[in-house]
């Protein structure tokens, strides 16, 4: 037990004793320069303690106390009284119908929540012990001299009769109710207030909704437009292709050499408009949602033998050399193999443009995960600074370059590329140094989502 310096000890025999001692509570706590709310607390906690003590049991006493022993000092209050198993026996089917051990337990469940620690031993049957602590203010401080005065003072308040009592329980009823009255007025407010937000939160709501109705409809009709003029694109572009062809065949006649050279100008500007075109077409599809994924098993082998052919003329200088790592023989994944040949295509046609020199590589690579699979396409070409790694990703996005006057494209296929590797469920990504070269990602699932 902790050193402590006693106040003041009450004896608790009866009813008119558990007035005293509460009494006693308030005026020690107020003394030691607790609150008016602390006040009633320890008064309260006190008195219900004391009132199981005097019904139960017999010789109760009171004790307070102060311990100065920690670093904040702290109200004491020992509650204790001898075991009397008759008047226990008496009151267990008395006319509360409530057993002794229940109405200990709900007095010290009513201390706990009034101080800051209580404790209990013993038992309504064989005596009682009960320690209760409150912590003063910080800056509060209890001196010896200022204790012996306290004792002076309360010997000086001799203890009010029990119509005082209850009119002082009155009063601390009445504040107690007028400061729940005042925070009711408070909550009052307060919902008010929350409502005018709610109202506020919802009018915005309906702002955004319209705003995202008014942006779906405008995206509908950009993917329609888009849709409609590609398709009436489609026929004059196919058709000046053809002409082209026919005159640089010399289907109806020698051409001059100015000649061959503006007609190869017009066939070169018709190729790049088809390319855009169908580009757009394909954004188009995605965006309207009228893509469908045909999945079915895919052998890489195959498929990188079939882009081997089909790329390998493109190259634009004669020293960079395309090389497909072959993967093991057998169907890899479950994937819808156009979508897939689509984006390495994009992908290689890409490196075949801004590289001059060096090596083209493309292969099948490890991944962290055995439901995924990794496509990578290699390059030792022009490379991308790390601002520009994002936006490449963006329609219609290209970077400033000498090499990119040289070869033309719609900005669109990166672009195309991370939509239809996201219908596969996968993703693609970019590593790449300026000057150095880059190395475009393709991650798939081993199953396609509509596998």
């Amino acid at each position: 037990m902790m050193p402590q310096t006693r106040i003041l000890q009450v004896g608790i025999d009866s009813e008119p004793d558990v007035v005293a001692v509460r009494q006693r509570a308030r005026q020690i706590s107020s003394l030691l320069g607790f609150g008016a709310q602390d006040q009633v607390r320890i008064a309260t906690a006190v008195s219900e303690v004391a009132r199981c003590a005097s019904s139960r049991l017999a010789r109760g006493r009171a004790v307070f106390a102060l311990d100065s022993s920690g670093t904040q000092q702290q109200l004491v209050v020992t509650i204790r009284a001898d075991g009397d198993p008759v008047r226990a026996t008496e009151l267990v089917s008395g006319v509360e119908g409530e057993s002794p051990q229940s109405q200990l337990n709900n007095a010290v469940a009513t201390a706990h929540r009034l101080m800051d620690e209580c404790s209990v031993q013993g038992s309504p049957e064989h005596g009682l012990h009960v320690l209760m602590l409150k912590a003063l203010g910080p800056r509060q401080h209890i001196d010896r001299d200022r204790l012996l005065q306290l004792g002076g003072e309360l010997a000086a308040s001799p203890v009010q009769n029990t119509v005082a009592e209850m009119q002082q329980q009155n009063r601390e009823l009445a504040m107690a109710l007028a400061e729940l009255r005042d925070r009711q007025e408070d909550l009052i407010s307060l919902t008010h207030e929350l409502e005018d937000t709610n109202r506020g939160v919802v009018a915005l709501y309906a702002e955004v909704e319209e705003k995202a109705e008014r942006l779906r409809k405008a995206d509908e009709m950009k993917s329609r437009f888009l849709s409609n003029t590609s398709h009436e694109l489609r026929t004059p572009l196919s058709s000046i292709r053809a002409l082209s062809k026919l005159l640089l065949d010399r289907m109806d006649g020698e051409l001059t050499v100015e000649q061959e050279r503006q007609v190869q100008f017009i066939a070169t500007a018709a190729s790049d408009l088809s390319e855009l075109v169908n580009d757009l077409l394909d954004l188009a599809k995605i965006e309207a949602g009228k893509v469908e994924l045909t999945v079915a098993p895919i052998d890489v082998a195959n498929l990188f033998s079939a882009l081997k052919g089909m790329l390998r003329p493109l190259a634009h200088h004669e020293h960079v050399e395309l090389v497909f790592v072959m993967p093991p023989p057998g169907p890899l994944l479950l994937s819808d193999e156009g979508m897939v040949a689509q984006i390495l295509r994009n992908f290689i046609s890409n490196a075949l443009k801004f590289t001059e020199h060096g090596q083209i590589s493309v292969e099948l690579r490890a991944n962290d995960s055995p439901d995924h699979v990794t496509f990578a396409v290699s390059d030792t070409g022009i490379g991308i600074s790390s601002d520009n790694l994002l936006l490449i990703f963006e329609e219609f996005s290209q970077i400033e370059h000498p090499l990119q006057r040289q070869v033309k494209g719609t900005g669109l296929g990166l672009p195309l590329c991370r939509k239809l590797a996201t219908l596969l469920g996968g993703s693609v990504d970019v590593e790449s140094t300026s000057g150095e070269g880059s190395t475009f990602f393709l991650h798939l699932p081993r199953a396609a989502p509509d596998a």
